[in-house]
């Protein structure tokens, strides 16, 4: 029997008529929630105070003195015991409230990156003499899991629940892989679960993974002469720098695509006319899977054995960092996803919107979203749907250590780039906090569900067992040694 040709005419009108499914309703958040909620709301004016003087302190990795204090000095006056100075690092520390199982900790970081100093204003306003700029947000990082950990301790008091809450105050994550020396020192032992969150351009709580990362400096050393009346009697260190880099570059094309290789010179010499007698070239290399990493690093080794050979130069070089890549765990991200739903996303006020809209207009061709993508939500994805992050962080260490899982939040404006000074004049001002306040009630949200419910954390960890294989054992890509305190100086 033939269709109608009317009826064929109207089916994609009908088609299109048909009511789109309706999202299910979420789930009213209960009294605790509530209560959390409202606390962090009544207090934001407090945290937005502490974490603009983390970005007025504007501190580089493993200089966070100011920083990682008065982080300390809130967790103690809300009743945490604070031990500071932990792994040999003089800015990290561990607070810690209640007693007993399941126990929580949650991540802090307040370190900033150089070069990055900028007024919180929506034009590029060098501050003159600031080493440093908050271009990760890291200031509202450390300020929105301490908020979040003195919510849960109000909750652990308050109903008188077994359980023990930790924030670990971790410095120097841009590079200096401060957490990586935490797990080696086994402050991790015995918890259950980790929290964490990043500042970001959007909202997002996926099972994604990220880059693993090595760097290291390597130091060429070679023998001064003049460089116009004896270059003959010297061997130039900056020639072994950039015969390294030449054959680094040509080994781009011989390696996976998606491998990362980056670098500065950090020290190319004094004067055109002495043959420089040391030069240093600073190293990162990034892959998804460590093995590729390791053996892409071997060869970057090795082009610069052969570059000191080629050139009559010395090399030698330090690894400075190095961080696994994130493990991730979908029964864990499910949970904060639906937590970060219940918080949604901000709004900005007719200030904050004027201030996105001249933030917006400094992005190239391609990369302007709306701003009013604040205040959405992304759909849940996991790392099968490729949800990897083009970055590297030392949370990597922690997830293969115990179960982890975060979440961003959009502290900057939509479209903005991490490490930019677009992204540190939002972290300084109202965008940036409204931002942290949606990642401490999320955290703690989260929290609160692990605490209720015990089923979620064993059901995480088979997971995590599953991912991580039974015989897995831990080594830092960074070996064993002491913490770099001076690779920012």
């Amino acid at each position: 029997m033939k269709t109608p040709l009317l009826a064929l005419t109207l089916l994609p009108l009908l088609t299109l008529a048909q009511p789109k499914p309706k999202k299910a309703a979420l789930p009213t958040p209960d009294k605790d929630k509530q209560t959390v909620l409202a606390n962090l709301d009544n207090r934001f004016g407090e945290y937005a105070g502490i974490s603009k003087q983390i970005w007025d302190f504007a501190e580089l990795g493993y200089q966070e003195e100011k920083s990682s204090l008065l982080l300390q000095e809130q967790l103690k006056k809300e009743g945490f015991d604070v031990q500071a100075g932990v792994a040999g690092i003089p800015t990290a520390f561990v607070a810690t409230y209640g007693s007993g199982k399941p126990v929580i900790g949650i991540l802090g970081e307040y370190d900033a990156l150089p070069g990055l100093a900028t007024e919180a204003k929506p034009e590029f306003t060098p501050i003159a003499g600031q080493k440093g700029g908050h271009g990760c947000g890291h200031n509202l990082f450390g300020t929105a899991s301490m908020a979040a950990a003195v919510e849960v301790k109000n909750w652990l008091k308050s109903t008188g629940r077994p359980g023990t809450v930790k924030i670990y105050g971790c410095p120097a994550e841009e590079g200096g892989s401060g957490k990586v020396y935490m797990v080696r020192e086994g402050l991790f032992n015995g918890v259950d679960v980790v929290l964490h969150w990043h500042p970001g351009s959007q909202n997002a709580a996926d099972a994604g993974t990220s880059l693993a990362n090595k760097n290291a400096k390597f130091r060429f050393r070679g023998i001064a002469a003049h460089a116009a009346a004896s270059p003959e009697r010297g061997r130039s260190a900056l020639d072994g720098v950039e015969a390294m880099n030449y054959m680094v570059n040509m080994m781009r094309e011989h390696i996976p695509s998606d491998t990362r290789i980056h670098y500065v010179i950090t020290k190319g010499g004094e004067a055109p006319n002495v043959v420089p007698a040391f030069a240093e070239v600073y190293y990162y290399a990034r892959h998804k899977d460590r093995e590729v990493l390791q053996s892409v690093w071997k060869r970057i080794e090795n082009a610069a054995e052969g570059a000191a050979k080629g050139t009559g130069t010395k090399v030698e070089w330090e690894v400075l960092g190095g961080v696994f890549n994130l493990l991730p765990n979908v029964t864990l991200a499910e949970v904060m996803h639906q937590n970060l739903k219940t918080v949604g996303g901000i709004t900005y006020t007719p200030d904050e919107t004027a201030f996105a809209q001249k933030i917006s207009e400094t992005f190239g061709e391609g990369q302007k979203v709306p701003i009013t993508n604040a205040a959405l939500v992304k759909d849940f994805r996991d790392a099968s749907e490729s949800a990897t992050s083009g970055g590297s962080t030392d949370v990597g260490d922690v997830s293969w250590t115990v179960p982890t899982v975060g979440l961003s939040t959009a502290t900057w404006v939509p479209g903005s780039s991490a490490h930019s000074w677009q992204s540190t004049a939002a972290s300084g001002m109202s965008i940036g906090q409204k931002g942290m306040i949606v990642a401490a009630k999320t955290l703690a949200l989260t929290a609160l569900d692990l605490y209720k419910t015990p089923a979620l954390i064993e059901k995480a960890r088979a997971e995590w067992v599953q991912k991580r294989g039974q015989d897995f054992k831990y080594e830092a890509l960074l070996g064993d040694r002491k913490p770099a305190l001076d690779y920012r100086k």
